[in-house]
């Protein structure tokens, strides 16, 4: 689209105004994360039929063609209203990533699906030998034909039990350095030789799987990128992951304890002057944070990646380890207890317990500092004494 035929910010915030006022209404709150409602994927195609779901997409693609500071527009004003499914060219992983490197058949057959959420995804990423070295999984894919057969084992995987398809890392060359051996694609989930096993976690949830694929299936269509490039086309996926994990934290099950301010307020501490300074202290991570993401989100084009997303993510973490340590000083002796009776105790130990998972999931605080350090400043790499041997060879636990 030219400079000539686009709206200015003015007519487009018009235009989506008129739209959402016609066609929107509050949607039933999803009581499972992982499945969508009929309601929701209803308003989704509504959503993406309308051109205001991947407005920078090409238009053969359901986009627009839009630049980034039009998209905002458009994303501001579905804020405005809490409306879902705008500019998921920001953060839904699978469509981003299946537009950046799918072929056409992948991106006929799934880029909508995923965009409307009648097909969700999970990510097969880590293994028990392979959370933080992610290049050496040994989940293997060998080629038959027009199709890939899986096997291998992935852990730690959100979503795994209802996923339709899922973002496989398998290693399709055990001859080459381990960084070179690898290939990603999209493979279905509904199938024989797939297990599925859920993991209890620390706050009695089971958000995450382990998962043991015996001989699964995967068209050959369904590579992402070309085979052996897998290393480069995880670090896309995993930028849109990083984005999304530095820009937003997940709410507490009794919505009792989610601001800091009110929880302050609340426990009489507003006026405490050391309550005050960490107050600010943490408001002041948090937009230096969104300026940060802002500005990562404006150096990169689809189907790229960047090192400064792990900025983003490592400081989420760090706001988020730091209000829960403060709402358990503001709480006091409550925060010993826990349980339904109990909901702001219950809802700030969760929000401490759950902080966690943003140093964990993604990659690890630590791997975040390591690529900060080598990619952002410059300093020198790790040592890998396996790096560039064939991986049959490298030393395995």
């Amino acid at each position: 689209m030219s400079e000539n035929t686009l709206p200015t910010a003015d007519e487009l915030r018009e235009e989506v105004r008129s739209w959402l006022r016609d066609n929107y209404q509050p949607l039933p709150r999803n009581t499972d994360p992982w499945v969508s409602s009929p309601e929701r994927i209803a308003w989704l195609e509504k959503v993406l039929d309308a051109g205001y779901a991947v407005p920078t997409y090409p238009t053969e693609w359901f986009g627009r063609g839009y630049p980034n500071k039009l998209a905002k527009v458009i994303a501001e004003e579905f804020a405005a209203i809490k409306a879902p499914g705008a500019c998921q060219d920001r953060y839904n992983i699978p469509a981003n990533t299946t537009l950046a490197l799918g072929t056409e058949k992948l991106k006929r057959d799934l880029l909508r699906p995923f965009l409307t959420e009648r097909s969700r995804i999970c990510l097969l990423y880590s293994e028990p030998g392979a959370g933080s070295d992610l290049a050496s999984v040994r989940t293997t894919a060998t080629r038959d034909g027009d199709e890939w057969v899986v096997t291998g084992q992935k852990v730690w995987t959100s979503g795994a039990k209802t996923a339709d398809y899922a973002l496989l890392l398998a290693r399709t060359d055990w001859d080459v350095p381990k960084h070179k051996g690898l290939s990603l694609f999209i493979m279905p989930m509904k199938q024989p030789g797939i297990e599925v096993r859920p993991l209890v976690q620390i706050t009695g949830e089971s958000h995450f799987n382990e998962v043991f694929i015996n001989d699964a299936k995967v068209p050959h269509e369904y590579l992402l990128g070309e085979e052996g490039n897998g290393w480069r086309a995880l670090q896309v996926a995993l930028a849109y992951e990083r984005s999304i994990m530095g820009d937003t934290n997940r709410s507490s099950r009794n919505k009792k304890a989610d601001s800091l301010i009110d929880l302050a307020r609340q426990y009489g501490k507003l006026d405490d002057p050391a309550i005050r300074g960490q107050l600010a202290k943490v408001v002041a991570m948090r937009e230096l944070n969104r300026l940060n993401n802002a500005r990562a989100k404006s150096s990169t084009t689809p189907g790229t990646s960047t090192s400064i997303m792990s900025l983003g993510k490592l400081a989420m973490s760090k706001i988020l380890h730091t209000e829960a340590a403060m709402k358990t000083q503001i709480i006091g002796a409550e925060a010993l207890l826990a349980g339904s009776e109990n909901p702001v105790a219950d809802d700030v130990n969760f929000l401490t317990l759950n902080a966690f998972f943003t140093s964990i999931g993604g990659g690890t605080d630590q791997i975040q500092r390591n690529i900060i350090g080598e990619r952002v400043l410059g300093l020198p790499k790790e040592p890998e004494i396996d790096r560039d041997i064939p991986f049959r060879e490298a030393r395995r636990s």
